[in-house]
């Protein structure tokens, strides 16, 4: 799936490491995936704090040279795709600024649901802002703050938020991470041994980042927690009562890299109970199993398994395309899908093909697919999501559409499948899904995109709907 949800951020901070811009860089570099539109390091040693971030891709802004210029023990990072604010330099995390509690840098994933009114209140008091994006929003409330300590002006910033966020933050000699009550984005907690029996602490939107560095998962952070690592050790504390737990689905669904542990639960094998379910559910005569790369390859490979129908890779992605491209011109039908996925005819033609997506939104890309396999030769094409219909915008860190562009909002299933131009369509239910991520008992989930149940009180969500539009 692409161009439909957009990848949300990733954040990383590392504390006690000798080698912390390149651990955060690494950790970075596996979780691209997350957000493709800028990266940004923090990294602080004694008393200082310096900061490199551009708009691209980790690899090309962090060359051996900028790297070699990040000197210190602790490290934060960010990768960004907007949800709120605009695509440009000065929205690049981690930000940056010196005020009467020192040097301080911070970057956050999520959605802050009441900046908008935080931001006025904020001008109103004289207040100049340089960006447009939330995360500005809580350095400008920590700098208000009457609190002596980096820890207490955060955690009195921390109770003025609303909405979904796990923030990090570099001082001159710690590293503080956060997360918000409801805990809608995830935050994992890991170690990693140095000699002489010290240990340095990794925190990351992933595990797949401490995969790659070599530290092990702990834990992760609590909902309302706030862990502080400093020259004293690390301690936890709550800055707010864990309220009702809101973990967002779609992590599972697709955001997160199957190899990752997410909220504590491991990615892949709740992608293919969601195949599984489909298969089930939704059975149909069919030839092969066909996944849209990357995020339906593992829920079409649990249909496969569950239906006994062969499994293959019959869309094939051109990895290595930009986020910008010349398109040679408005004649050439579905330029910008054939760009980034090709059929493989051999596999597809003469079949009744099942194609499994992971979610469709307003509709267009899942067509132009369809349409792309009915062109390589496919006889029959039954579309497979691996989700309920998304119903509802969210407003909690994934840039959904509004609800008027939602097709599941606004059409019948039928009308869908006719828009989409298969021969048959059929989503995961809710009830399944909640299945697939162990959560029918627990309700630890929030399933507002599906449901229209929001688990805050969004009372803002006209200023944040203008904020979204803001040149």
């Amino acid at each position: 799936m692409f161009d439909k949800f957009h990848e949300e951020c990733a954040v990383v901070a590392i504390h006690g490491h000798p080698d912390a811009a390149n651990l955060a860089y690494l950790s970075l570099y596996a979780m691209q995936h997350r957000g493709q539109e800028s990266a940004g390091l923090a990294v602080a040693g004694g008393k200082e704090v310096i900061c490199h971030k551009a708009m691209g891709h980790v690899a090309d802004i962090f060359t051996p040279e900028s790297l070699g210029r990040l000197h210190g023990d602790h490290a934060i990072g960010h990768t960004r795709y907007s949800t709120a604010g605009d695509s440009a330099q000065l929205n690049a995390q981690p930000f940056l600024v010196k005020c009467n509690k020192g040097r301080i840098a911070i970057a956050h994933n999520g959605n802050i649901t009441n900046a908008a009114e935080l931001r006025d209140d904020l001008e109103r008091g004289g207040a100049i802002f340089q960006a447009t994006s939330d995360t500005e929003v809580v350095l400008h409330l920590m700098a208000h703050s009457r609190e002596r300590t980096v820890a207490g002006a955060l955690r009195e910033a921390l109770l003025q938020l609303e909405g979904a966020y796990s923030i990090v933050l570099l001082a001159e000699d710690r590293i503080i991470v956060a997360r918000d009550p409801h805990g809608f984005r995830p935050l994992a907690m890991g170690q990693m041994e140095l000699s002489g029996g010290r240990s340095a602490y990794v925190f990351a939107s992933e595990t797949c980042a401490f995969d790659l560095i070599g530290a092990v998962y702990l834990n992760d952070v609590e909902p309302g927690e706030m862990v502080i690592a400093g020259p004293e050790g690390v301690t936890r504390e709550r800055f707010s009562p864990r309220r009702n737990s809101a973990h967002c689905v779609f992590e599972h669904v697709y955001f997160a890299r199957p190899d990752s542990l997410v909220f504590g639960q491991p990615v892949q094998p709740a992608r293919e109970k969601m195949g599984r379910f489909l298969a089930r559910r939704h059975p149909v005569e069919a030839d092969v199993v066909v996944p849209v790369p990357d995020s339906g390859v593992t829920a079409a490979i649990g249909y496969a398994d569950e239906s006994g129908l062969p499994f293959r890779q019959a869309l094939i992605r051109n990895h290595y395309v930009g986020r910008t491209f010349i398109e040679p011109s408005q004649a050439i039908r579905d330029f910008g899908v054939k760009l980034k996925l090709n059929a493989v005819r051999h596999v597809l033609e003469g079949k009744r093909v099942v194609l499994v997506d992971d979610s469709i939104v307003r509709g267009t890309t899942s067509r132009k697919i369809v349409r792309m396999v009915r062109h390589a030769g496919a006889r029959e094409v039954h579309l497979r999501i691996s989700c309920p219909p998304t119903m509802s915008p969210c407003f909690y860190g994934v840039d959904t559409p509004t609800k008027s562009e939602l097709i599941a909002a606004n059409h019948t299933l039928d009308e869908i499948r006719r828009f989409v131009e298969a021969d048959s369509l059929a989503y995961l239910s809710l009830h399944d899904l909640r299945e697939a991520v162990d959560d029918n008992e627990r309700h630890d989930y929030c399933y507002a995109c599906y449901t229209g149940d929001y688990p805050t009180d969004l009372v803002h969500i006209d200023e944040m709907l203008s904020s979204r539009k803001r040149p």
